[in-house]
């Protein structure tokens, strides 16, 4: 194990497996998923409705980000069973942040996620307008989980990005009650959160 590798979280060799994942997961799953949503969606309507339905996807994903962070994954459990599964969902990334493995949602969890927020979707807006909607979505998911993960083990070099890396960085060294947006600050100052 590396040095800033976590501990082993499963007994199950399988299920621990699982729950490391290389970075590059996310954008080979989901980077075909979000093109055949788009391409599939531009077919059944108008460029211009597509394209605002993708852009309102991507805004409703970066309010997804910030309220599950700030509601579920920082929830503080009373009773063991659910102290468990936070420090599974999300403890186990704050007290090891330098583990690259455990950075990015595992897929055994972000594709079922995924699957249920398109059907979420389809309910509500219909299958035509949710393929470009959830291509926006998820597009907005795998910027967070390829900023997030270049937050910690990159180097930024623009503004943008060493402002986020410091306000990230603040989240987890400094307090993580403030700062919960990741690839997006804005939410933070909407809901006054943003590090100080």
């Amino acid at each position: 194990m590396e040095r800033s590798a976590s501990p082993r979280i499963f007994e199950s060799a399988a299920l621990e497996r699982l729950s490391r994942v290389h970075p590059a997961v996310p954008v080979v799953l989901f980077g075909p998923a979000i093109a055949w949503l788009a391409a599939y969606g531009l077919g059944r309507l108008p460029a211009a409705t597509a394209g605002a339905l993708a852009l309102a996807g991507y805004l409703f994903w970066t309010l997804a980000e910030y309220w599950l962070h700030r509601a579920l994954f920082h929830l503080e459990p009373a009773n063991r069973l659910g102290a468990r599964l936070h420090w599974l969902i999300h403890g186990v990334h704050h007290d090891h942040p330098g583990d690259r493995a455990r950075l990015v949602m595992p897929p055994a969890a972000s594709v079922p996620l995924a699957l249920a927020f398109f059907g979420l979707f389809v309910l509500v807006l219909g299958s035509s307008a949710a393929l470009p909607f959830t291509a926006g979505f998820l597009s907005g998911y795998l910027a967070y989980d390829v900023t997030h993960f270049h937050l910690h083990h990159g180097r930024p070099r623009t503004r943008l990005g060493r402002r986020l890396r410091e306000r990230h960085m603040r989240h987890h060294f400094q307090d993580d009650t403030r700062g919960f947006g990741v690839s997006v600050s804005w939410w933070d100052g909407v809901f006054g959160t943003s590090p100080r």
